[in-house]
């Protein structure tokens, strides 16, 4: 499994960045992890997204989904004629609800671009050699950690969520773990999201071959962050930017200046 950082932010983008969303790429299949604003013009930089084969989206939080939108452009106004519909993994309701702030045609033209289908915990989701099985934790109604396994490789993305045992439970034994790391340490508890000392011990109670800090705040400390999760975790510790890339299994990263 290769995976891309498209996005790192949480909730708003720094200067050259994104929010949410990561590329990955295993068994044939090519798949979004999240699409939040600002991801669709990282993909088209490493990728065609023509070419991929589903998008996976972890909850119903704008900065997990917007770019949505102007996928559903470039999909129905491709170069090409209108592309197949594209399958789309969201939480029950979210396709709806997205359609809601959309015009009549609008709506029409999403419906056209994606093939939803409604993630489930526990259910998992083939395409080529990939599986994705969503797993519940505590943020919003329904969000999902994203499972993704191929071959001998399994990643967790927590997505966002509180620390606690269905985090737990995803993150358990995978080789990369790419955690949210939203909240500086002061503000632990305040909201339903990890600290980077928190997503380190949640990769050292699980047992992950290594650790991506991901999802943080465009303001945070970075290189405190780092230290933060490293003071607890074991492990290869780094903190996602764009475009980085990472090997699953053994996890080795390419990256674009970071530790």
């Amino acid at each position: 499994m290769r995976l891309t950082v498209l996005g790192s932010a949480a909730s708003f983008a720094g200067p050259g960045q994104a929010c949410a969303g990561h590329l990955l790429e295993a068994g044939g299949a090519r798949v979004l992890l999240d699409c939040g604003n600002g991801v669709l013009a990282n993909l088209g930089r490493v990728a065609d997204p023509l070419s991929l084969d589903a998008v996976f989206v972890s909850h119903d939080h704008p900065d997990h989904f917007l770019d949505l939108y102007s996928l559903q452009a470039l999909l129905r106004y491709a170069p090409a004629g209108p592309a197949a519909p594209l399958p789309l993994f969201v939480p029950e309701g979210l396709f709806e609800r997205m359609a809601c702030v959309l015009s009549e045609r609008g709506a029409a033209e999403l419906a056209a671009a994606f093939v939803p289908h409604v993630l489930a915990h526990g259910e998992p989701h083939s395409l080529a050699g990939l599986t994705i099985t969503p797993r519940t934790v505590d943020h919003t109604a329904h969000s999902f950690a994203l499972v993704a396994a191929c071959g001998d490789g399994t990643l967790c993305y927590t997505s966002d969520t509180a620390p606690g045992p269905t985090a737990l439970r995803a993150a358990a034994g995978c080789d990369l773990l790419l955690a949210e790391a939203t909240l500086p340490q002061p503000y632990a508890g305040r909201a339903p999201h990890l600290t980077a000392r928190q997503a380190g011990e949640l990769a050292r109670d699980a047992g992950a071959g290594a650790l991506v800090l991901t999802h943080v705040w465009a303001t945070n400390d970075r290189a405190e962050a780092l230290a933060e999760a490293r003071a607890v975790f074991g492990g290869p510790v780094s903190i996602a930017t764009e475009f980085d890339t990472y090997e699953v299994p053994g996890a080795s990263a390419t990256t674009e200046g970071n530790d």
